[in-house]
């Protein structure tokens, strides 16, 4: 069963078909662990395979969404990776080499996790969304702020890079000259800022957020899924490749969509004027 709690934050599903990912560890601005990416990543792999959900949406309690990762001492601690579902890992490199494995392993595997999902995700940014906090909303589809958030990655302010892979998903959202305006000048931006910037899709009340959040996920799971979940991949796709091969792509999905069951339910509440309902719901 997927519903409980896991290394940092708890999973439940909301009708209809919403899964609802909380980081509910406020007292550290829900920073990240080492247990919480293992157990974020086995949680996207069980939804994928999971048709109880058919959108995700990711919010943190307090007054942060993710303040990145927790260098207080739960990154790797014995007490955080009791709490994990995944089983402890015992690390036989704290090097260089030891480092690298661990970020391609680990923190740039949940992103990758959320990116690689095939369900619409929205990330309901509650508070600050700082480093790999920031980069786990910008690897989501949607993203919707609370007008008191801020946004950032300020990794330099530390002499660290943006290693679990901030700087490509800020490249492919604001592009190059803004990324490194951003990121070599270590800021950190407010809501309405980082909707200028093209940060956030959407800035909110702060009590509005999750019902705004929820109402936007319900429009989803209510849409044609095998449609929306090809269309998905064919637009991240497009954005690597030339005009002919995206239009190669998307016409090999189309010849599964159109003859799906959701397109002659599309077309028959077209014509007597009615609300569809895809998915044979």
């Amino acid at each position: 069963m997927l519903e409980k709690n896991y290394a940092g934050f708890r999973l439940e599903i909301k009708d209809p078909y919403i899964a609802l990912i909380t980081f509910d560890q406020p007292g550290r601005l829900n920073g990240m662990t080492g247990p919480m990416k293992r157990d974020l990543v086995e949680v996207m792999l069980q939804l994928q395979f999971d048709e109880s959900a058919r959108v995700v949406v990711i919010t943190g309690e307090g007054r942060g969404f993710c303040a990145g990762d927790d260098v207080g001492g739960g990154y790797m601690s014995d007490e955080e990776w009791q709490r994990a579902q995944s089983a402890k890992i015992n690390r036989s490199r704290t090097d260089g080499l030891g480092s690298y494995g661990s970020l391609r392993t680990l923190s740039q595997a949940v992103n990758r996790a959320i990116r690689d999902l095939d369900k619409i995700t929205i990330a309901a940014i509650n508070g600050v969304a700082i480093q790999s906090g920031l980069s786990l909303a910008l690897a989501c589809d949607f993203r919707v702020a609370a007008r008191t958030a801020r946004l950032g990655s300020a990794t330099l302010r530390f002499g660290y890079l943006p290693d679990e892979g901030g700087h490509h998903l800020l490249v492919r959202h604001i592009g190059v000259a803004k990324t490194l305006d951003f990121l070599m000048r270590k800021r950190i931006v407010d809501a309405a800022q980082a909707l200028e910037l093209g940060l956030v899709h959407e800035v909110v009340e702060p009590e509005e957020l999750m019902p705004h959040a929820m109402k936007l996920a319900d429009e989803f799971a209510r849409g044609p899924q095998v449609a929306m979940r090809l269309l998905k991949r064919a637009i991240y796709s497009a954005a690597d490749l030339t005009f002919d091969q995206a239009g190669d792509d998307i016409a090999t999905k189309t010849g599964i969509s159109d003859h799906h069951p959701d397109t002659k339910e599309g077309l028959r509440a077209f014509r007597e004027k009615r609300p569809p309902r895809f998915n044979g719901d």
